[in-house]
């Protein structure tokens, strides 16, 4: 969810031990459970926090505009029926910004196609496996989400895939 939530505007807030899946609520009178970080889930998570971090500081899309209505777009709001959300993250310089496509369901979308707002080049950065080796996907014009350029991605369940254009 902190990889989905990050991306909204507004300052970003992980309470304590949530950066590595801590089970108990934090309790004031008991130290952190550190000791779960033994285990690959608590390791892999904190690992993909870290990952999202990096993420986050290496693109100014991300915070800079966070209260600038020019900051947030919407691709797709309303796919209620496949429960998918998209929007785009935008750089005050129009450079590297960054589409975000979220598949809040259990069910795979191999074809999946998101409207983009321009006929670029779309690259795939950070999946719901964490960083990725990036992937390009081409805009082409065809019509999607009301808009005139679209590019067909295969969106894993619970998939959350993070590109730069």
């Amino acid at each position: 969810a902190y990889g989905f939530m990050m991306s909204h505007p507004g300052k970003k807030l992980l309470f304590m031990g949530q950066d590595y899946g801590q089970i108990d609520e934090w309790n004031e009178n008991a130290s952190l459970e550190w000791d779960l970080l033994k285990y690959p889930l608590h390791k892999n998570m904190q690992t993909y926090v870290r990952e999202l971090n990096k993420l986050y500081q290496a693109h100014p899309a991300l915070y800079e505009q966070d209260f600038d209505t020019e900051g947030f777009e919407w691709i797709n709001a309303n796919d209620g029926d496949r429960s998918i959300f998209s929007f785009v993250r935008k750089s005050p310089t129009k450079r590297n910004n960054i589409l975000y496509v979220v598949n809040f369901t259990p069910v795979d979308r191999p074809d999946y196609r998101v409207g983009v707002p321009k006929k670029k080049q779309y690259k795939l950065i950070m999946d719901e496996n964490g960083l990725t080796e990036p992937k390009i996907f081409k805009a082409v014009k065809q019509e999607c989400d009301d808009r005139q350029f679209s590019f067909a991605y295969p969106l894993p369940a619970y998939g959350v895939a993070i590109f730069v254009y």
